[in-house]
């Protein structure tokens, strides 16, 4: 997988293989790979009941919707791309409009991998030690962690 800057303040990513096609699918496989979504969670860390209850009701909808168009966006943008190649390729172009939703979608995506794997600092995580599936699972991270990187560089 290629990805690179765009002349007009964005990122062009260019999959290469079936594989680069999972991984850019497993952002929104990762980013809703929880029982209790994102939101929810995050509003269960709201303890002081004088406004835990605020917050379930009027914050959480909201962050629930954002959440879920961010990825819906980023959904339609990779499966777009590989529905429809142009001249062989299926470039997938973030515009600076654009860099937000995929900057959340990705964020999300990393929070629940390090929810669900604790890789934080641990020094389980060199990948010659890790199961398969975790090896995986940090990998995703890392490669969504730098494609963060790439969006505050190049389009936010």
């Amino acid at each position: 997988m290629k990805v690179a800057p765009t002349l007009e303040g964005g990122l062009r990513i260019d999959p290469e293989t079936a594989e680069d096609w999972h991984v850019l699918r497993a952002i929104l496989i990762d980013a809703i790979g929880h029982d209790t979504d994102l939101a929810t969670r995050l509003g269960g860390m709201v303890t002081d009941e004088r406004v835990a209850e605020d917050w379930r009701d009027f914050v959480v909808p909201d962050l629930r919707e954002s959440f879920a168009d961010d990825l819906n966006q980023i959904q339609a943008a990779i499966e777009t791309a590989a529905a429809f190649p142009k001249d062989g390729e299926s470039p997938i172009w973030i515009t600076r409009d654009d860099a937000f939703s995929w900057y959340s979608a990705l964020n999300q995506a990393r929070l629940a991998l390090e929810e669900t794997y604790g890789f934080g600092p641990d020094p389980e995580s060199d990948p010659s030690n890790l199961q398969p599936v975790r090896h995986e699972a940090l990998l995703r991270s890392q490669f969504y962690c730098a494609l963060q990187s790439f969006l505050l560089q190049h389009a936010l």
